[in-house]
């Protein structure tokens, strides 16, 4: 079922959450500075919480091999993405193509569920709340990071008060200047995409929303300079899998 995989890109992730990368892998070196750093920290956190241990076994829903590389154990982790994250690059990961709205395991196959800047991607209502129930259903406990929505800063476009603005407003903005374009150069085509996707499918979520999602979960607040940039679900497996409906 598994097999070695390539390198994923980190096409559609939180690239302050993920490694060193703009879209497509291309380096820059200062959201690759600030990248690192809070990865590591934020890693470093995740194994000291979660007592993870060489034997744990993980699956990292729409992650990247990078993230493991950093820490003080080697957990048996097993990547779970969308064909398109796949890149060419060698890596010692396991992988399945999958959606992590639907997952092709049986409730409880892991013993941890891992997910960094990934449930903010997959669209609004019940596509967030499918992938949420997953999350839950298929690990013995879960990890689940998500960058906040009432942080002052938009974090894939790195644009101040962008997200609370009305959505044509931001449409109109993005297509003229976003600083993540400055930062990154994208190629045409590779803009037209991501800001589109940002557009149509990107939707932030804050404290209140995780907590409906995942009930009785653990919200630990990820901070940067006294603001809360990320938030983090931690949990057991609930023994119902429904969570209640989020406000739109």
């Amino acid at each position: 079922m598994f097999r070695r995989p390539p390198r994923l890109v980190t096409y559609l992730a939180d690239t302050l959450g993920q490694p060193a990368k703009a879209i497509l892998g291309k380096p820059v070196s200062l959201i690759g500075r600030i990248s690192i750093a809070f990865r590591r920290r934020r890693m470093r956190w995740f194994c000291r919480a979660l007592e993870i241990g060489p034997h744990t076994r993980i699956l990292d829903v729409g992650g990247s091999p990078d993230t493991w590389r950093d820490l003080p154990v080697r957990p048996q982790v097993t990547l779970a993405n969308i064909p398109m994250s796949i890149g060419e690059a060698e890596n010692d990961l396991p992988w399945i193509a999958a959606d992590g709205c639907a997952l092709p395991f049986r409730d409880r196959s892991f013993d941890l569920v891992f997910s960094n800047s990934v449930i903010e991607h997959v669209g609004a209502g019940e596509r967030q709340l499918a992938f949420a129930r997953e999350t839950m259903r298929v690990g013995r406990r879960y990890y689940l990071q998500t960058p906040n929505r009432r942080f002052p800063v938009e974090q894939h476009l790195f644009m101040p008060f962008l997200h609370w603005l009305p959505r044509h407003w931001q449409r109109a903005i993005i297509h003229r200047f976003t600083v993540w374009e400055w930062l990154a150069k994208p190629r045409p085509d590779q803009r037209v995409f991501y800001l589109r996707h940002y557009l149509e499918e990107v939707r932030l979520l804050d404290a209140a929303d995780l907590t409906r999602m995942f009930p009785g979960a653990r919200l630990t607040r990820e901070r940067w300079l006294w603001l809360t940039k990320s938030l983090i679900v931690t949990g057991a497996a609930p023994q119902s899998n429904t969570p209640p409906p989020i406000n739109p």
